[in-house]
């Protein structure tokens, strides 16, 4: 019995010391052991190291290869974080350095060139060299900015080598519907070249011819001298009207004395508009308006004419007559202007045709 206590015991003993380190750990190990780091998280990148920077260089040169020194340079990283510039040095060359690695774009711009852009990707760490960079000249847009003062002197030359059958003058009267309006200078310009003009001085004679040969103003006589009578009285009524309706009087009024040509339209409308044009005209500010200078020009000059014509054919009335036979002679010659002296005109500017 003695020897199976013994037995057992060991053995107990032995078992029980087998089922303790078992069920424990080792001490030493729980003492020694130490958590490990946690695996890197594919999904975040922060964890990562950052990449290193890179440098990006180049040159800037025209088409012919020639550098383009003083090119302002300026590089932005794709997501506009920030942005580097730099200027082109003596022979073209442009240098980044601490650039961060991706997708940039490079503009280029220089004067008298049109900007250019480069677009290029980075690696972290590389030292890039972009192409050539070539600079386009700048289109030039040439402006041309011409006065309405400019215009009217253009205008105005043109109208001085108006000539029915290329020969009689045709001056007060425009083809441009929107014509810039005259200065006073310009107004009796134009009315000092119509009474000097040749054709004007033999219209007068030839005037003053059928008033002798008629004996109209009988008082002015017959013979050379009731002829130069005659001829001076017709010249100055030439005179006067032009000056007092066609320079004096539209410089004060501020109105254009000119006929505006209309070319379109029905007949009758043309008809209307050629015969209110005796009095009705155009002012300086391109409104319609009465036209107080042709009216007032032809009663002042009638008036005028009470000096020089002989008694017989003097007065308040034959004033009132006269002048009324001027505005209706107005109206009449524009007819004339709107229906046939276009067709008489050499090298009519049909082109410029429009309803005033």
């Amino acid at each position: 019995m003695e020897k199976l206590r013994a037995r057992i015991g060991p053995a107990l003993l032995a078992t029980l010391f087998l089922f303790l380190g078992i069920a424990l750990p080792p001490r030493s190990s729980a003492r020694t052991q130490q958590p490990s780091p946690p695996a890197s998280d594919p999904a975040n990148p922060s964890q990562d190291q950052a990449q290193p920077s890179g440098i990006v260089s180049g040159t800037v040169v025209d088409r012919t290869g020639a550098a383009v020194a003083g090119a302002r340079v300026r590089l932005t990283p794709a997501d506009h974080s920030s942005s580097q510039e730099k200027t082109a040095d003596s022979s073209g060359g442009f240098f980044f350095v601490n650039v961060a690695p991706g997708a940039f774009e490079l503009s280029i711009s220089a004067q008298g060139f049109a900007t250019q852009t480069y677009q290029g990707t980075l690696q972290g760490g590389e030292a890039l060299t972009v192409p050539p960079i070539t600079m386009q000249l700048a289109s030039v847009v040439t402006e041309v900015h011409v006065s309405p003062e400019e215009e009217a002197k253009v205008e105005l030359k043109a109208e001085e080598k108006q000539r029915v059958l290329g020969v009689i003058p045709n001056f007060y009267v425009t083809y441009v519907a929107d014509a810039a309006p005259l200065s006073s200078k310009e107004k009796f310009q134009l009315a000092w070249k119509s009474t000097i003009d040749p054709v004007t001085l033999v219209v007068t004679a030839g005037t003053a011819g059928l008033e002798q040969a008629t004996n109209y103003y009988s008082g002015y006589g017959q013979g050379a001298q009731g002829y130069g009578k005659r001829f001076g009285a017709s010249y100055a009524d030439d005179v006067l009207g032009t000056f007092i309706g066609g320079a004096i009087l539209p410089s004060l009024l501020k109105q254009d004395p000119r006929y505006f040509y209309k070319g379109t339209g029905t007949v009758r409308s043309r008809i209307l508009y050629s015969i209110s044009t005796a009095v009705i005209c155009k002012g300086d500010n391109g409104r319609w308006q009465a036209n107080y200078s042709n009216i007032g020009g032809n009663f002042a000059a009638s008036g005028i004419a009470n000096a020089y014509y002989p008694a017989s054919d003097r007065g308040v009335g034959l004033t009132f007559e006269s002048a009324l036979i001027g505005i209706g002679a107005s109206g009449a010659a524009a007819l004339l202007e709107e229906f046939v002296v276009p067709k008489l005109t050499p090298n009519f500017p049909r082109a410029n045709r429009s309803t005033p």
